[in-house]
C-alpha cells in the first residue's frame, strides 16, 4: 500500500477524530495531485455539516432570545414557529451528518482498494 493512498483515505477517515484540521494539513503538506484532490474533497465534505451547525446555532439563539414570559401565556404562531424550527434543524442536521459520515467512510475504503 502506498503512502499516497494511505494519506488520501486518512483525510476521509479524519471525520472521526480531526474533521477540518487533518485534510487542511494534508492538502498543504503533500505535493501529489491525487492526494491533494482527495484532501480537498474531504475538506469540503467536512465543512458542509460545520456550516449547517453554525446556521443551527444562530437559529437556536434566535429561538432562545425570542422566548419570553408573554409567549407562555399567549400561544401565538411566533412561539409555534420558533418551537418547530429548532426541532426541524436537529432532524435535518442529524440526517446530513449521517449521510456525510457514510460518504466519507465509503470514499476512504474506496481509495484504499
Amino acid at each position: 500500500m502506498s503512502n499516497s493512498k494511505l494519506l488520501s483515505s486518512l483525510s476521509y477517515f479524519s471525520v472521526f477524530f480531526a474533521p477540518l484540521l487533518l485534510p487542511i494539513i494534508i492538502y498543504f503538506v503533500t505535493d501529489e495531485f491525487e492526494v491533494r484532490r482527495h484532501a480537498k474533497k474531504a475538506l469540503v465534505s467536512h465543512i458542509v455539516p460545520m456550516a449547517l451547525l453554525i446556521a443551527g446555532f444562530v437559529i437556536m439563539s434566535f429561538s432562545i432570545f425570542s422566548f419570553n414570559a408573554d409567549t407562555i401565556t399567549n400561544a401565538d404562531s411566533n412561539m409555534m414557529f420558533w418551537g418547530f424550527i429548532p426541532m426541524l434543524f436537529i432532524i435535518l442536521y442529524s440526517l446530513l451528518f449521517v449521510i456525510v459520515l457514510i460518504w466519507n467512510v465509503y470514499q476512504g475504503v474506496k481509495v484504499l482498494k
